[in-house]
């Protein structure tokens, strides 16, 4: 491999729980000193932990001021990142309104989205040479994982989603691969990633962390083996005569979906697969429950790309036919694949595995929730809380949901951020807290008898498009204590 365009070190043989400081020397060339901190063995009984995620940093919106104020938090153990580190689109396909430090991308290939090694290494070079990102690299260690634009958005195995042709792209896929694993810190053995490898699954990202006794990380990969989304493309084309290779019928098959018509075409999916339609398949499916079940730490806590919570809307009191039914607003997360989520749910539920807490991001919104065994409260039972984090900069999911209910008549539910919000928490009971209009980060801190969060929000771009000196907007707490799945919100503290 041409390694000249980064330099990548694994450095064993350390203490437990000790931090490290580091510099790169090459001649007269010298980095900044960096900084990292090694897990307290698995059997420590540690009395706390630190740690930040953030998601969904895109170059091209809002500003990412959000990662000074993550960086201000000096007493953090560690960072997570849970994907969209990058968003594959070039200049044809930027979404405008961004900071000035932020220029424009082109691709060497000259194409709107990223298509070869080249491209993806020069978005990575980009982002990582942003101040703020370089800063939150030198002061934390990082674990991260990917999800779907450090390939191609709403991607399943090496499958984009542009077009309804769903259009098979190993090359494109293996390319970017190939530089999360050179822009990443990931060891190549711990991930396995194998360049030789000339399938599209050449690396494996999903893996564990210990921290202490306290605290178990389990981090799992979204896109990489999970199935075509359940309702076709082609078939809503057909249905609403769109064309059903260059068309794009996202709306009807991955989001605003029919609930009677994801169950009906994940009936027929389950038939035609032999299995139920999977995000993680089999294989991790198997190593995610081992995992869980094998625990003995006080928190599990779950790098999960894309959201667990319920996520549905009862139109039937404010649309007219065919609309007034209940929609799946997201399929591309957890609620369009129903049943494994069933699977994983009711798993945790007769094995007994207490605080599990998922992480998550993708969505572009701060979400608290209860996950159940069963999505309906009145019958599930309680078995782990969904904390979702803000992207970094990229547009808020309120700006989405408007783009996907056009030509519908919901002018009530997408008339202000705090309508759709409290439509969602209406639809939704087990939604303790739901901000569909922001942009940040979260911190935790963790001791064994609490898990708390913090969702940093943070101010939008100035009205004259500069970025916010004064960045946060509020921060909310949300306390989970130990043993429980409840969740106490503290708004604006």
């Amino acid at each position: 491999m041409d390694r000249r365009r980064f330099l990548s070190l694994s450095v064993t043989g350390l203490q437990a729980k000790t931090t490290y400081y580091y510099r790169f020397v090459a001649g007269s060339d010298i980095s900044a000193t960096g900084t990292t901190r090694t897990a307290a063995s698995a059997a420590e009984a540690l009395p706390q932990l630190r740690f930040a995620w953030f998601v969904c940093q895109n170059w091209s919106a809002n500003h990412w001021q959000a990662m000074s104020l993550m960086a201000a938090e000096t007493d953090l153990d560690f960072i997570v990142h849970l994907g969209d580190y990058i968003y594959e689109a070039g200049f044809a396909a930027q979404p405008g309104t961004v900071e000035p430090a932020h220029p424009t991308i082109t691709l060497p290939s000259g194409g709107s989205y990223a298509n070869t090694l080249e491209d993806y290494r020069t978005l990575y070079r980009t982002y990582r040479g942003d101040a703020r990102l370089q800063t939150v690299h030198a002061r934390f260690p990082v674990i991260a994982i990917w999800d779907d634009h450090e390939f191609s958005d709403d991607c399943w195995q090496d499958h984009q989603t542009y077009t309804n042709a769903n259009l098979q792209q190993t090359a494109r896929r293996r390319a970017a691969n190939q530089a999360w694993a050179e822009y990443l810190p990931v060891d190549w053995g711990d991930v396995s990633f194998d360049q030789n490898n000339a399938a599209y699954d050449n690396i494996r990202i999903y893996r564990e962390f210990h921290f202490g006794s306290l605290m178990h990380l389990v981090m799992t990969g979204e896109r990489l083996y999970r199935d075509d989304h359940v309702v076709s493309e082609v078939a809503v084309a057909q249905a609403l005569g769109h064309d059903p290779v260059n068309g794009n019928d996202r709306v009807g098959s991955r989001y605003f979906v029919p609930q009677q018509g994801l169950a009906l075409f994940e009936t027929l999916d389950t038939q035609r697969l032999g299995r139920v339609p999977s995000i993680f398949g089999t294989t991790q499916t198997q190593w995610w429950k081992d995992t869980l079940q094998a625990s003995a730490s006080t928190w599990k806590v779950w790098g999960n790309e894309v959201m667990m919570n319920r996520l549905w809307l009862d139109l039937s009191a404010i649309a007219p036919a065919p609309n007034n039914v209940v929609f799946v607003l997201d399929c591309d997360a957890w609620d369009g694949y129903p049943s494994h989520k069933a699977d994983l749910m009711s798993f945790v539920k007769t094995q007994l595995i207490t605080n599990l807490v998922a992480i998550t991001g993708d969505l572009h919104a701060f979400q608290a929730g209860i996950v159940r065994d069963v999505p309906d409260p009145a019958t599930g039972t309680p078995v782990m809380i969904d904390l979702m984090s803000a992207g970094i900069s990229s547009q808020p999911f309120f700006e989405d949901v408007k783009v996907y209910a056009a030509g519908m008549p919901l002018a009530s539910l997408i008339s202000s951020s705090a309508a759709l919000d409290a439509f969602v928490r209406q639809n939704n009971p087990d939604m303790l807290y739901a901000d569909h209009d922001g942009i940040g980060y979260a911190s935790a801190t963790v001791t064994p008898t609490q898990f708390v969060t913090v969702f940093n929000k943070v101010k939008f771009l100035n009205a004259d498009g500069t970025a916010p000196q004064s960045p946060l907007a509020k921060r909310t707490r949300l306390t989970i204590n130990s043993g429980t799945v409840a969740v106490l919100v503290e708004d604006n503290v």
